[in-house]
């Protein structure tokens, strides 16, 4: 290819992205549809996104999609009568470009794929939708039900319950959304309404309530009713205390944003969503480090067994540790998490098993706590059933990563250069290191990296649409993201 071709390439994708990023908006604000580029969500994206997301085509289908290529999908889907549903028009396209040389076919292709969700009577029941607590997945949960807001997304965040009500208060909640050191500046627009407390985010009104306990809240009088409480403090871990919250006129469920203890279900979107019965009132979305593991063990034990493993956990340190040596209730944690490498305890491993049971037992698991303030690692050293070979087993992952029903969860990279930082921002429950795998005989060591803020924020969104009835229908079929 002649130097000049590479930039006549370059600017023929940038124009056909530019075209593309409209339509985008127009099929997700005017009909919900959600598109998505190879597990990549691409409403509200700049154009370089785009085009970025299109080149990940060569790392799941060995080659390229281009704007292009998907353009006149994209075109085509807008003429389309489709009800809300989620469209990974990146694998339609490679699937469509395999067996076709031009676009006479697409509407026919379209036709046929999309079959369900076309002249569709399908719809989706407003739901209301309060943040109780507005710490770090609080308030990353904002902005994921604020870029999803639109006409075909049922849920809406309605208000968010913190302590306080001094002044200033207000100001500081919304510089907090606004500016975030690890995850950079919101998308959008955010205004302060001081006289009625609220905050108003893309033109979203978000109440916002001042109270130390569930007791003093009645949400009907904000005219919400029958909403989700989505609770991120982590006080309450079991039915007792969290049942508080539905006490609370207007409240109808409770999605616990840390580890249930007692009979409390614990869910990884993914794995078991389907115990999640629609009489449910309080769930819990198990912990970032659950969500990471699970996806990936399930799809090792499905294909080799698992026999037993131990998972060690490389983790960024919390708002529970102190910034230098401090008493502390737990062991270590005392310590400066900013100057130290803290062993501690986590139960992660073991609480794999009430996601999935059939590995009660097989796993132990412990932490260290290292000075990064997001993005973490676990070291899944496993013994199998059955053996398995270094690239047979990340070519089993990459595919799972991209054509099955674990696909919303499990991403893989093959890079032998990314580092903790390329991770932040991932949407993906675990991410598969397959360049640091290793495989011999019955034994396996799997690195997985994952955003224990963002991707796992992610996740409790999957866990709320669940239990609020949001059920989209998704294309192609094993692409659940």
């Amino acid at each position: 290819m002649s130097p000049e071709k590479y930039l006549l390439d370059w600017q023929t994708s940038q124009t056909d992205a530019e075209t593309i990023a409209p339509l985008l908006g127009q099929l997700y604000r005017q009909k919900g549809v959600e598109v998505l580029l190879f597990g990549r969500q691409v409403v509200n994206t700049s154009v370089i996104d785009l085009i970025k997301s299109h080149r990940l085509a060569r790392r799941y289908t060995g080659c390229e999609v281009s704007p292009t290529q998907t353009l006149p999908l994209i075109q085509a889907l807008t003429e389309l009568d489709l009800s809300p549903c989620r469209i990974d028009v990146g694998q339609l396209a490679a699937t469509y470009w395999k067996t076709n040389n031009d676009e006479s076919n697409i509407q026919d292709f379209l036709q046929t794929a999309l079959i369900e969700s076309i002249n569709s009577t399908q719809s989706v029941e407003a739901r209301d939708v309060v943040l109780y607590g507005f710490g770090r997945i609080g308030r990353l949960l904002a902005r994921l039900l604020i870029e999803k807001s639109g006409q075909g997304y049922p849920l809406r965040l309605k208000a968010i319950v913190v302590r306080g009500g001094k002044g200033g208060d207000l100001e500081k909640r919304a510089s907090l959304l606004r500016r975030d050191s690890v995850h950079g500046q919101f998308n959008g627009s955010i205004t302060v309404d001081e006289e009625r407390k609220a905050i108003i985010v893309n033109g979203n009104y978000i109440q916002v309530i001042y109270a130390n306990s569930p007791a003093d809240v009645d949400y009907t009088t904000y005219g919400i009713n029958n909403a989700l409480v989505v609770d991120n403090t982590g006080i309450w871990r079991d039915s007792e205390g969290l049942s508080q919250h539905l006490a609370s006129p207007g409240a109808a469920k409770v999605l616990l944003t840390a580890p249930g203890k007692g009979d409390i279900k614990n869910v990884v979107f993914g794995v078991n969503e389907s115990v999640i019965l629609e009489n449910d009132t309080i769930i819990s979305a198990a912990s970032c480090t659950t969500n990471a593991i699970t996806p990936v063990l399930k799809a090792i034990n499905d294909k080799y067994g698992i026999d037993s493993g131990h998972i060690e956990t490389v983790h960024s340190y919390t708002n529970d540790q102190n910034l230098i040596d401090n008493f502390h209730s737990g062991e270590r944690r005392g310590r400066s998490a900013s100057l130290n490498m803290v062993l501690t305890s986590t139960g992660a491993a073991k609480a794999v098993a009430k996601a999935l049971p059939e590995l009660s037992g097989k796993l132990t698991g412990n932490a260290i706590r290292v000075p990064t303030p997001n993005v973490s690692m676990a070291v899944a050293n496993l013994n199998l059933n059955s053996e398995a070979e270094k690239d047979e087993l990340n070519t089993y992952l990459r595919e799972m990563a991209l054509n099955s029903p674990l696909s919303g969860q499990i991403d893989y990279t093959q890079s032998t250069e990314i580092v903790s930082s390329d991770i932040v921002g991932s949407r993906h429950a675990g991410v598969v290191d397959g360049a640091a795998t290793i495989a011999q005989g019955k034994r396996c060591v799997l690195y997985i990296w994952y955003d224990n803020e963002f991707g796992y924020s992610c996740q409790v969104v999957h866990c709320m649409e669940q239990m609020m009835g949001v059920r989209y229908k998704t294309y192609p079929e094993f692409a659940k993201k």
